[in-house]
């Protein structure tokens, strides 16, 4: 009760300047998608503290361990129900057995059944809770993959860069293997008319020189007599005789 009171007294002095900074911050996180954990961190789920005869706070043991000892809270607790019975401050009336009878069944309830009751309600508590993560890590999982697509993606951009860049190249030797073809095919059809040129003025001078041999001859055999002719065989014959002779 006197922390909401305290609570209340301090929202009620806050200014409306501090109320709409959080407002505003607080508005601008759900719009944003993006949880500031550093400022605002997830809820955890705290642990219940220690206690001692099923509810007494460690806390008081503890307060009285340092100025009485170990046995001080146990002998602050029966003194002090002692002076209540025995001033009648407390008077032990049919209620009094009443609630005792039952204390009784609640704290032997509670160390029966308690621990398998505080299980069963853990293992149900845990259950929530991983049902409440299961959407956030899903979530996650999916934005881990999306991210993992995009690497992919980008790094199959990357390959077809590449692929581009060898299909450039591919291009361009084939535009040489057709430049050196065509180059190769003139060189071709020149030497091919040149041997042309060469054979048919080899052929004409071949013709010419044929010619000329025929026209000399053909002079020459006109202008032997048939005296020159005679005489030339008669010596070629002495000749041939003068060399059987030898």
């Amino acid at each position: 009760m006197l922390s909401r009171l305290a609570l209340r007294s301090v929202a009620a002095r806050q200014s409306p300047s501090t109320a709409l900074i959080a407002r505003t911050s607080a508005s601008s996180t759900e719009v944003s998608g993006v949880r500031d954990e550093k400022n605002f961190p997830r809820p955890v789920r705290g642990e219940p503290g220690k206690v001692r005869l099923g509810f007494f706070p460690e806390e008081w043991f503890q307060f009285f361990h340092s100025k009485t000892g170990v046995t001080g809270p146990y002998t602050f607790g029966v003194g002090l129900a002692t002076y209540l019975f025995s001033k009648e401050i407390y008077v032990m009336e049919h209620e009094y057995y009443t609630g005792l009878s039952i204390f009784i069944m609640v704290y032997y309830a509670s160390t029966r059944f308690g621990p398998k009751l505080a299980e069963f309600l853990d293992k149900e508590v845990e259950k929530v809770e991983s049902s409440w993560n299961s959407g956030r890590l899903e979530t996650i999982k999916s934005l881990e993959d999306a991210i993992a697509a995009e690497k992919d993606s980008q790094w199959r951009a990357q390959g077809q860069e590449l692929l581009i860049e060898a299909k450039k190249e591919n291009v361009l030797l084939q535009l040489e293997a057709a430049y050196r073809e065509r180059m190769m095919s003139a060189y071709q059809e020149v030497k091919r008319r040149l041997d042309y040129q060469l054979e048919k003025s080899v052929l004409e001078r071949r013709i010419a020189q044929k010619n000329m041999v025929d026209w000399i001859v053909a002079n020459v055999t006109k202008a032997i007599t048939p005296d020159q002719e005679k005489q030339a065989l008669d010596r070629c014959i002495a000749d041939l005789a003068a060399l059987a002779k030898n």
